[in-house]
């Protein structure tokens, strides 16, 4: 593949409404992605391109199918305290990027609940990272008053999950 071609590829991901492209061409591969955040994404399309004939230098793209990207909600999310910012609430962030659960499984119950105490030490939740399940122990000692996270969710290092009024 020549670099111009791949360029042209390049501007045309990033001025269209196509967020990937993948081609396979002479057995090289190339993969083109818009990396942005989105708030929630409940499906996603999935583009085959066309490799190019007489040396075009923009591929036809049409899209195959849309993929749902489903979870299983094993715990319903706790509703979340209005406005629970400030100096006198403790942030419990995530050490690590991963998966969080509230759970250890998901028939059983959550961890911890908006209202309930805590003791420094316990276990408020769980992050999956690399089939690894790490437990977030409570670095004070209170009273839960946001979980700002969603129960199967992704979430990334040093983010937020709890909110929690010392004792």
């Amino acid at each position: 593949m020549d670099i111009e071609y791949v360029t042209k590829l390049i501007e045309l991901v990033s001025e269209s409404k196509v967020d990937e492209i993948e081609i396979e061409e002479d057995g090289k591969k190339i993969r083109i992605a818009k990396t942005h955040q989105s708030a929630a994404a409940p499906t996603q399309t999935v583009y085959q391109v066309a490799p190019p004939q007489n040396s075009l230098p923009q591929p036809s793209v049409m899209p195959v199918a849309p993929v749902s990207q489903t979870q299983a909600p094993a715990v319903p999310a706790a509703q979340p305290a209005p406005a629970a910012t400030g100096p006198k609430f403790h942030e419990v962030k995530s050490p690590i990027v991963g998966t969080f659960y509230r759970s250890p499984a998901p028939e059983a119950p959550a961890f911890v609940q908006v209202g309930g105490t805590v003791q420094k030490g316990s276990v408020l939740c769980i992050v999956e990272a690399m089939k690894l399940m790490n437990e977030i122990e409570s670095d004070v000692a209170g009273k839960i008053v946001e979980i700002k996270v969603e129960n199967g969710q992704p979430v990334e290092y040093d983010q937020v999950l709890f909110l929690i009024e010392p004792a």
